[in-house]
């Protein structure tokens, strides 16, 4: 095949009618709609905060000192930006996947098959990493109730000389079978564990409060504004999966109005949470003592009331969020390799819907066992790298497709559009580079070698098989691929699905 062919093949766009005809056809996603503004808004929530909020100041304040109130901030700012830049992509096409398939249409196919290995880089790793951390609470809490706790062989990988970490793995299985019930059942799950979550937080806050003492501030910034910018990098961990809302966009009821809406509720919710830890916990405690810090905020508690139900109730929570996060996630992640897969740029498989549940449960199935494998087997520092990168390159993708669709669509229907455009999408390419120039050598590099490795794929497969490729007529996109274990047409699921 001649160059130019391969660059026409890799630069073919999906039309924005068939895109939002997926969207706005009940049938033909084969996805129920029962997703309102709320429960949206505490899907991007729930996946946001979690694991981070609970570990990250015993790696990023011995980087920044009391000034990583200024790096939340940072990090706030660039999740801000790219969550801005995903609200109008979402106005615009509210599809599954909606990175993915706004970068399907502007970008060109490659690149939407690229956006789409971040994605599911962000959403796996990410589930396993939490998974692991999951395990050190679950141990920590038995630790406080009953003095008894897994032994290390069976909470530790290989590599930290145990044989399988079995609570991570029991977590991704446990938010598996609660998946396969149907998006409105662990939605409604969900919403519980995000009020218990930020109650958690709330109490941090309100008790933290009363030890502030402002001589713990100085010096401010003791390692200058490298040391906020290396802080925020690792910060930014805290803020993925703020961007799963559009991952949902075929399940949203009136997708063009309430994706946006509840993308920026969501956002402000967790900024405003996470910068109000950071100023209590920065202000309880000198900076010097959070450096190698475990459970730095059950501490903190404990230092302030001098009692040990602090702790209890804080790892408690920590526990319920970090679940209610991996349940997000993996969900996230499915949905993304559903729209892949609907577009025939990977397997059938992974888009067939089951009749009475209406979720692709193969796909949930295979996503979970992947995600357990690794949180198994795997430490949590070598996953946790990985994470932020694929976020990052996800937000880019994202903002360049809103600046392409603004040249290449500007009268397309948007029911959000960026304020100060192009300014916005810019800032949101120039922070995001800007945190991905902190990150370490070694995970870039290996953030290379798996875009490589996604690209072969593509050329492999997903290039030969596209059904944008082979011809087929766009209108029908939404139902190519989608059909239950036993063949039910697309047409059937309307009617069949249950929960």
């Amino acid at each position: 095949m001649a160059l130019s062919e391969y660059a026409q093949q890799m630069l073919r766009r999906k039309s924005i009618d068939a895109l939002r005809a997926v969207a706005e056809s009940g049938e033909g996603a084969g996805l129920k709609r029962s997703l309102g503004v709320t429960r949206l808004a505490l899907i991007g929530v729930s996946s946001t905060i979690g694991t981070g909020i609970f570990f990250i100041f015993g790696v990023a304040t011995p980087l920044a000192g009391p000034a990583v109130v200024l790096a939340f901030i940072l990090a706030g700012l660039a999740a801000a930006l790219s969550a801005l830049c995903y609200a109008e992509l979402v106005s615009a096409l509210p599809t599954a996947g909606s990175a993915y398939s706004a970068a399907y249409a502007a970008l060109g196919e490659a690149a939407a098959f690229l956006v789409a290995s971040c994605l599911l880089l962000e959403y796996g790793v990410a589930t396993s990493a939490i998974a692991v951390t999951w395990g050190q609470y679950l141990n920590q809490m038995g630790e406080y109730l009953f003095g008894w706790s897994l032994p290390h062989i069976l909470s530790a990988p290989p590599a930290q000389g145990g044989l399988v970490n079995l609570p991570a793995v029991t977590l991704i299985g446990m938010a598996c079978l609660l998946l396969l019930r149907g998006a409105r059942e662990s939605a409604t799950v969900n919403a519980i564990m995000v009020l218990v979550k930020v109650g958690v937080l709330v109490m941090f806050i309100t008790v933290g409060a009363t030890a502030f003492n402002v001589e713990n501030l100085q010096p401010f910034m003791p390692h200058g504004v490298a040391g906020v910018g290396a802080a925020a990098s690792v910060i930014f961990f805290a803020y993925v999966g703020i961007d799963s809302i559009a991952t949902a966009g075929e399940e949203a009821i009136n997708p063009r109005r309430t994706l946006p809406l509840a993308t920026m509720i969501a956002f402000f919710v967790v900024t405003g949470l996470y910068v109000a830890v950071a100023i209590v916990a920065v202000g309880a405690q000198p900076a010097s003592e959070f450096a190698g810090q475990a459970a730095g905020l059950a501490v903190i508690l404990q230092n302030v009331t001098q009692a040990r139900w602090p702790s209890i109730v804080l790892t408690a929570g920590a526990i319920v969020s970090i679940f209610s996060i991996a349940l997000v996630l993996l969900f996230s992640q499915t949905r993304v390799l559903y729209a892949v897969s609907r577009d025939g740029l990977l397997p059938p498989l992974f888009c067939r819907v089951d009749a009475r549940t209406g979720v692709p449960a193969l796909n949930t199935v295979t996503v979970a066992a992947l995600s357990a494998v690794l949180s198994g087997f795997f430490p949590l520092g070598i996953l946790a790298e990985m994470v932020s990168v694929g976020t990052l390159g996800a937000f880019v993708m994202a903002a360049l497709s809103v600046i392409a669709l603004r040249v290449r669509q500007p009268d397309l229907p948007r029911s959000f559009r960026l304020p100060l455009y192009p300014f916005t999408p810019l800032a949101s390419i120039g922070l995001c580079l800007y945190l991905l120039s902190g990150l370490a050598p070694l995970t870039l590099g290996l953030f290379g070698l798996w875009l490589v490795a996604a690209g072969a794929v593509y050329v492999r497969y997903g290039m030969r098989r596209s059904h944008l490729g082979a011809g087929k007529p766009q209108d029908d996109l939404a139902g190519v691929g989608v059909a239950t274990h036993d063949g039910v047409a697309p047409a059937a699921l309307a009617a069949g699905q249950g929960g």
